[in-house]
């Protein structure tokens, strides 16, 4: 929810940019599919299966739905068919995230990642660039270099006058948001907005109805779909999920509650592991976190400062197989060593990425809109998740957005057929649970929530929980969902 969830939803996108090279026909039933461009249609090395073939297309849908036949914008659209058209059920549609990240590429970024054959043949996987995004009528906020390399994350405030500071370049964020040149589409680039390109997809296939696999952010985008359109929806499954608000101010504020949920986790890895010089018992490794921190908010080693440590050290926490980096990490800055490779990782090809995910999580509900409020904030959230409350509850661009709201947010509630699988880590550092369990409470009866104890973002195929995979996977192919919620064990290896 890289992600976003600052950095880490950017790495989701195995093959971010590809061109659609046949369009669609202007009717709204007639995708024409052709091949994608060489160079990305072969961007996922990893792939098991070097014979998938990803399609790709347009399709034109309204900037403004209040004025359908208005001004249209342009929505690039993927997919990995079904190679069993016996055994095909219909359209599985999916997003990786963000807001703000490509989608083209996740049909088969899924298959790489081993989502199992039987889903592959029971559906034509749909990826799509959501809106402002990527190939789909991208937005920018003529984002600065310094801009890009400062991420999502506001600067650690550890005073009030930290917070005042910050609302210039907030302010500023956003002015250059509202006078770019795609300034237009600010009140338009929206998730409620974002779902009714999503049913445009489906109308455009001529499915009745659709299938759904969204994680982080996409949790909150398959949420919004399947009540604005509860009849559409077939199977919809909800991993790593955002609470009823989407990414509002309580899911950014929520972040410093995920990295203290997780840090367990990694504090158990580096105690276990003596070699790093970290600590040798979970204690140690979390005084050495603030430690590490304090000094480099006083003084950065080579160009890392306090917050860049903190947000770097919680978006590589969102798999347990990037805990070596972040150890590495850790060691050299406390040794004042050249630091692992991609650190800090490149923002130069983030703009669109940064600028999507201001013009969603702004436009889609309001933000607390004077200094004070996260002057209150910070001095709550220091002290109550100290890692890094002070960055997660500082100001903002969403402080400064213009006041045009087309609409008010889409509430989540128990209306609709009773077809919704959430599943969920429990210890999820983007989405943290107790987001998730808000969801779950607002679905009521449509929702059935499967949780893995496990840490990390992202559940399904990714993960290594074989009781909530199997869980996800059953529904997908046979619709059976567990008779009520589950708890997942923990399982070896993990």
């Amino acid at each position: 929810m890289r992600k976003t969830l600052p950095l880490a939803a950017a790495a989701i996108a195995v093959a971010a940019t590809m061109i659609p090279s046949v369009p669609a026909a202007g009717a709204p039933d007639a995708v024409r599919w052709g091949p994608c461009s060489e160079k990305e249609a072969a961007a996922p090395a990893a792939s098991p299966a070097p014979s998938l073939r990803l399609e790709c297309s347009t399709l034109e849908v309204p900037l403004d739905y209040r004025d359908p036949d208005g001004r249209q914008i342009e929505i690039a659209i993927s997919r990995l068919a079904s190679e069993k058209p016996s055994r095909r059920r219909g359209v599985l549609l999916t997003n990786p995230g963000g807001p703000g990240i490509s989608g083209l590429g996740y049909p088969v970024a899924l298959a790489a990642s081993k989502l199992p054959q039987k889903v592959l043949d029971s559906y034509d996987v749909i990826g799509f660039d959501p809106r402002g995004t990527g190939r789909s009528a991208p937005v920018t906020c003529d984002l600065t270099r310094a801009q890009r390399n400062r991420g999502n994350l506001p600067p650690y405030a550890h005073t009030a006058a930290d917070v005042a500071r910050q609302a210039g370049s907030a302010r500023t964020i956003a002015e250059q948001c509202a006078t770019s040149k795609t300034a237009s589409m600010l009140p338009h680039t929206t998730t409620a907005n974002t779902a009714r390109d999503m049913d445009r997809i489906r109308e455009a296939l001529g499915e009745p109805k659709l299938s759904y696999l969204g994680g982080s952010y996409g949790s909150y985008l398959g949420a919004v779909y399947t009540t604005l359109f509860p009849r559409r929806g077939d199977r919809i499954v909800l991993d790593s999920n955002l609470g009823p608000g989407g990414y509002d101010v309580t899911a950014m504020r929520s972040l410093a509650r995920g990295l203290e949920d997780r840090f367990p986790d990694f504090a158990a890895f580096a105690a276990a592991r003596p070699e790093y010089g970290l600590g040798t018992t979970p204690r140690q490794v979390t005084a050495k976190f603030f430690e590490l921190a304090k000094r480099l908010d006083a003084k950065p080693v080579r160009g890392i400062d306090g917050t860049l440590f903190r947000g770097l050290t919680f978006d590589r926490l969102y798999s347990d197989a990037s805990m070596p980096s972040v150890a590495e990490m850790w060691q050299a800055l406390d040794r004042d060593r050249p630091l692992p490779p991609d650190t800090p990782p490149s923002m130069e090809d983030m703009e669109n990425s940064m600028a999507a995910r201001f013009y969603v999580i702004c436009s889609d509900s309001r933000w607390p809109g004077t200094v004070r409020e996260y002057q209150r904030d910070v001095a709550v959230d220091r002290l109550r998740y100290p890692m890094m409350g002070g960055s997660a509850a500082s100001i903002g661009p969403c402080a400064f957005w213009p006041d045009e709201r087309v609409e008010p947010p889409v509430r989540i509630g128990d209306r609709g057929p009773s077809n919704v699988l959430m599943v969920q880590n429990e210890r999820d550092p983007g989405t943290p649970l107790a987001g998730a369990l808000k969801l779950r409470q607002a679905f009521g009866k449509r929702a059935t929530m499967v949780t893995a104890d496990q840490g990390g973002h992202g559940v399904y195929p990714f993960g290594r929980n074989t009781c909530a995979n199997d869980a996800v996977t059953a529904f997908l192919v046979t619709g059976q969902r567990p008779a009520r919620d589950l708890a997942c064990a923990a399982e070896p290896g993990e």
